[in-house]
């Protein structure tokens, strides 16, 4: 198996089997083999079409007279891998990408005449890298193809951002994201740990806008850290762990996270909390809560008491601080998963009374005087503003404490939104 057929596996299982990117890349490399080299070549692949898809397809689209809708599922994603190493991957020899795609036809199409095909766009495609397809005119239209980007998505953008920040975000969506370490300072200490990593060969400096994270660069298989075996540090992006700081954990309270896996929100707020008190982390799904306790246990946290429970279900018992961090569109973490940004919208807005449900139930859970943390990984104003503003509007027990919107471009972070709620 090589790189490029493993990619092409996955794009395959993504574009005609429903799967997720991250999560079919993962089976897919842990089943294929490939040594280190291939097996971050196929990811680049995977990712690299996936960010710039729309784009990719402008341009081949030139060259298919029919257009890209006539073609089988698996030609159009052998074209697309080829055309992403031509016109983004200064590495690859043009020859290269070329012949190889031209195998992938061979090795993967039925119809004799697809190999002859494929070599043909993309030769074509090759010869005219210096004069390609204009992108459209109308502004709109031109950032959602330069950023793949559909164009419903780039207009609700633009409801909240003038021009120049909208173009820096859509960016910012397409450029990888840093791994960022939260420190477990139940058991050592940031440059403790910086020494530790390093030790062990991985990068690792301390973020600039966050106490106890670090970021890290040449990991691996992270779970072979001794300092990872050893719980030292959790994997978390910085704004979700910003969110749970701004809700004020403290030693000794109760505290509920209603959508707790894979556990950060939980983690975060015991070593706030000295691991003092009680954590109740609850998620909908058994395998989940399993790994999530799993975690726990490797950090050494005692006051994560895990459960499989519905937050859409009324919750029994009251909390000093309830965490809510929702289901929601994820479109804040297109650059950890890019293929989000083509969910379809008409089914965004089923998650609006299920995350309304949620807030309600979490905020009957919470005591007088009490903190509420409702969070989401998207940047859509209506489930973020809108849902606080619509539960706002139907209480007088709870005022805002705090509200933000962390977008990448600004923070470096995942786009990410928290409200800290108090009850009166």
């Amino acid at each position: 198996m090589s790189a490029r057929e493993s990619a092409l596996r996955v794009l395959h299982a993504c574009h005609s089997e429903g799967a997720w990117a991250d999560g079919a890349l993962k089976r897919e490399l842990a089943q294929a083999g490939l040594d280190s080299r291939d097996a971050a070549l196929a990811s680049r692949l995977v990712y690299g079409v996936e960010q710039n898809r729309l784009l990719l397809d402008h341009h081949l689209a030139h060259f298919v007279p029919r257009g890209l809708d006539s073609l089988e599922p698996r030609v159009r994603d052998i074209l697309r891998l080829g055309a992403y190493q031509l016109l983004m991957l200064d590495k690859i020899p043009p020859m290269a990408a070329v012949n190889e795609s031209v195998n992938l036809a061979k090795g993967c199409c039925k119809t004799p005449k697809t190999a002859g095909f494929v070599n043909a766009v993309l030769r074509n495609l090759d010869r005219s890298r210096s004069d390609l397809p204009p992108l459209p005119a109308d502004p709109m239209e031109r950032l959602s193809v330069a950023y793949s980007h559909p164009l419903w998505l780039v207009k609700e953008f633009a409801l909240t951002l003038d021009p120049e920040e909208l173009e820096a975000l859509l960016a910012a969506d397409n450029a990888p994201a840093p791994v960022t370490a939260q420190v477990n300072t139940l058991k050592t200490t940031a440059q403790d740990l910086i020494a530790r990593l390093e030790a062990e060969g991985v990068s690792a400096v301390a973020h600039p806008g966050l106490e106890d994270c670090l970021i890290l660069e040449n990991t691996g298989n992270m779970e072979r850290l001794r300092a990872f075996q050893d719980g030292l540090f959790y994997i978390q992006d910085p704004a979700c762990r910003m969110a749970v700081l701004a809700a004020e954990p403290r030693a000794g309270e109760r505290v509920l996270d209603l959508c707790a896996a894979p556990g950060g929100k939980s983690f975060a707020a015991a070593m706030a909390m000295g691991d003092q008190g009680r954590i109740d982390s609850r998620d909908l799904y058994d395998r989940k809560v399993k790994e999530l306790d799993t975690a726990a246990a490797r950090l050494g946290l005692s006051c994560v008491q895990t459960a499989v429970a519905d937050a859409t279900e009324p919750v029994a018992g009251q909390y000093d601080l309830v965490i809510a961090d929702v289901p929601c569109s994820g479109l804040g973490i297109i650059r950890k998963k890019p293929d989000i940004r083509y969910k379809d919208p008409k089914e965004l807005d089923g998650l609006l009374p299920i995350q309304a449900r949620i807030l309600e139930n979490a905020a009957a859970a919470v005591v007088p005087g009490g903190r509420l943390l409702y969070a989401t990984c998207t940047l859509r104003t209506k489930e973020n503003q809108g849902q606080v503003e619509r539960f706002l509007a139907g209480t007088g027990d709870f005022a805002v404490k705090t509200m933000e919107t962390l977008w990448p471009h600004r923070h470096g972070t995942d786009g990410f939104f928290y409200a800290v709620l108090e009850r009166r």
